[in-house]
Parts: C-alpha cells; structure tokens; sequence
C-alpha cells in the first residue's frame, strides 16, 4: 500500500465515481481501477460497490476511509515537519474545544506565539469525538477539552475550572422564569446541578450545544443564558450583556491533555499552560 492508492481510494469516495477521480487525478479510468484492485487485495476485503450510477462505500470502506483520512493527514504534517524553514525548530499543534478558544485557547497560543519564536504553531477547533481522534492519531500535540479522558501516551493536566454566570441582554432580567432563556449544554455534571437550582422552571425552548452559538444568539435576538464567564466578559464590559442579579453561579472543570513527547519534551508548554491556570 501506498500514498498514491490511498490518494485514489479517497478521490473516488469524494467524487463519487471512478470516472470523475480519473480526471481529478489526471490518469486513467484503467490505473484507477487497478489501485483501487490493489488496495482491496492488500486488505482482503471489498471497499466500494460499482454500479452504472457511481460508487459508494461497502461498511469494510467506510471503516477504511477514516484511517486513510488519517494517513493521508499524517503524511502531510510529517512533510510539513521534515521541511521547516530556517529559524524553525519545532512544530507545535494544539487541538481547542471552540468555548474555551477566546479565554483558554488564544491565551495559550499568543503566549507560545509572543515567547518562543523558533516555534511553527497551528490550532484546530474541534468538538470532544474530534479532539480525541487528533490526539490518538497524532494530529495534535495537546488540545484543551472539558473532558479529563486520556488514552496510552497521554496525560491530564488540569486548568483552572471555568465559571459559568447567567447574563442577558436586558437589565434587571428576571433570574427565573425568563420565556427567552436559551439553555447551554456544558455537559451532565452541569446538567444535573442546574436542574437542582432551577427545579421549578420550565424546559427552554432553545438550546445550543456550543456557548459561542448561544451568545451569538442572545446578542442578535434575545434572551439570558449561562455562557462561560470568559467568554461573556468582552460583552458584560461593553454593556452588550448583562449579568443576572443573585444567580447561581456554577463551574466545569478544563484539561490541557498532551501527548508523550509534548509532555515530556517541551517542558515550556507545560509552563504557559501553568502560568494560565495559576494566573
């Protein structure tokens, strides 16, 4: 097996059709036919149906695709690593759950921007299935999460917990009982306790699973939600939000997760992200 067949088998699922990647690719429908021949023999296993219409994944292709995804992406860093400009010494890159980006995320990375100049830096913004998937392949070297779950190779390293405050963009909003509340998901532990403190409300009829959408919400329409208190802070400061008088205030746990050699050799990025959760 080798890059060029995995390079055709991903065409072929992108365009649909056998046809369509041999003119991507600019070879023939023939070559194309016989690496994708090839690769199928390599496994042992069928990885497209072939019909007049196009092609489309068998269950044993679907499963290929995402490890050719990630080899294809491997291949592709490990370029981007072996020719480094002069004056680079390393490659950093670092994975972000998009709420902890504006307070967590940009911190971390304009302090390794502004201290280590030798550093080629790349930040990614990636949901908790994503995150999990770039650090077990290698994507990224560390990625701020809400969720503590490391694998072989990995290590925790806790940040500073994050507060989560009711704010609204009307003043003197009520802290119960508001018909515009927007419900933010920020995970069951979260789930849980405010279901104890607001027992006696009612279900919101909007919920976001990301805080940024909610805010972007609230800003554009109306309503009051529980955002972290990071993220809200450009907008309580500029009097665009408001924080909720007596509300409770809850808070959700963050983690710096690094793989081996970020966790063993660069020391440094363990002392920004310290100096982050002790400052």
């Amino acid at each position: 097996m080798n890059l060029t067949i995995l390079q055709t088998f991903l065409a072929i699922v992108e365009t649909g059709s056998l046809v369509r990647a041999s003119e991507r690719l600019n070879v023939t429908q023939s070559t194309v036919t016989a690496r994708l021949k090839s690769l199928e023999d390599d496994l042992g296993q069928t990885l497209l149906h072939r019909q007049k219409s196009g092609a489309s994944l068998t269950s044993a292709g679907r499963k290929f695709k995402r490890s050719a995804e990630a080899m294809q992406e491997l291949w592709q860093q490990a370029r981007q690593e072996t020719s480094l400009p002069d004056g680079i010494d390393a490659v950093c890159r670092i994975g972000c759950h998009m709420d902890l980006w504006p307070h967590l995320g940009k911190p971390l990375f304009g302090a390794l921007y502004r201290d280590r100049p030798s550093l080629a830096l790349s930040a990614w913004p990636g949901e908790q299935v994503e995150l999990d998937r770039w650090l077990g392949t290698g994507l990224v070297d560390a990625a701020l999460t809400y969720q503590p779950a490391a694998h072989d190779n990995q290590t925790v390293h806790a940040m500073a917990p994050e507060k989560l405050v009711l704010v609204s963009d009307r003043k003197g909003s009520p802290m119960r009982f508001d018909p515009a509340y927007v419900y933010v998901d920020a995970g069951e532990d979260f789930g849980r306790r405010h279901a104890a403190a607001y027992a006696d409300a009612d279900t919101a009829k909007v919920t976001f699973g990301c805080a940024v959408w909610a805010l972007d919400h609230l800003l554009e329409h109306e309503g009051s939600a529980y955002p972290p208190e990071g993220l809200a802070a450009p907008h309580l400061a500029a009097g665009r939000l408001h924080l909720v008088a007596d509300a409770p205030v809850f808070s959700r746990a963050t983690y710096l997760i690094t793989n081996e050699a970020a966790g063993t050799d660069w020391s440094w990025l363990l002392d920004v992200a310290e100096g982050l959760r002790t400052g």
